[in-house]
């Protein structure tokens, strides 16, 4: 990795999740981004479906301090959105697919990538390609005990659950050997977002960052 790419790691790795912005609003994205940072998410995945997609990335960057939160561009299809997020400063760019262009432009321009993978073979390919984090999607098809076993066989590899995450089940995740998590719904939870209850949403931050962190210690304490 490039050191830019591994500082972005880092800041990925310590936020533990990264907060999937499907559909985010102008008028409340940075209340919302300002929420999840008070619960200790500080990594944020804006779709790129959205229309504005690029203005809020470069919205959500200039309203915080350099290194206090990271923000990319998720739902990247193919390689000229990926050219135009990191135009906008997208800091990372995630993928439902594999797809080498869009490697090549994130490579090209020291930009992290991380595209979707599901089997161990695609996990390998995309990695060796120059991937340098594993969206493994949907999770919620395959659940944990897939995620261990790729990382079983293949313990090199940095993988990143999406889909379905919740509460409930983003330890056992963790536990399987995810090193971080992707989480939409349940993280930006629409009903508090559109009454204004942001301090819910800061609930719902600490408490999955206190989940992720305890299975974490679990992991090290048995590996010890």
């Amino acid at each position: 990795m490039t050191t830019n790419i591994s500082s972005v790691f880092d800041q990925l790795i310590d936020s533990g999740v990264v907060a999937v912005m499907r559909g985010a609003d102008a008028d409340t994205i940075i209340d919302v981004a300002t929420a999840l940072h008070d619960g200790g998410v500080t990594a944020y995945e804006i779709t790129a479906d959205n229309a504005n997609a690029a203005a809020l990335i470069s919205e959500v960057r200039a309203s915080f301090r350099d290194s206090e939160v990271i923000v990319g561009a998720g739902t990247v299809l193919d390689s000229p959105t990926a050219q135009e997020m990191i135009t906008s400063g997208a800091e990372f760019i995630v993928g439902p697919t594999f797809d080498p262009d869009i490697l090549e432009i994130c490579n090209r321009h020291g930009t992290l990538v991380a595209p979707g993978i599901l089997s161990p073979t695609e996990a390998l390919n995309a990695y060796e390609a120059g991937a340098d984090l594993l969206k493994v999607f949907p999770a919620a098809t395959v659940g944990p005990t897939h995620l261990s076993s790729i990382a079983g066989p293949l313990p090199h590899l940095p993988l990143m659950p999406t889909g379905g995450i919740n509460i409930d089940n983003v330890a056992d995740y963790i536990e399987a050997g995810a090193a971080v998590v992707g989480a939409g719904g349940a993280l930006m939870n629409t009903d508090a977002i559109a009454a204004g209850d942001f301090e819910s949403i800061t609930e719902t931050a600490e408490m999955f960052t206190q989940e992720i962190e305890t299975a974490r210690m679990r992991n090290s304490s048995s590996s010890s």
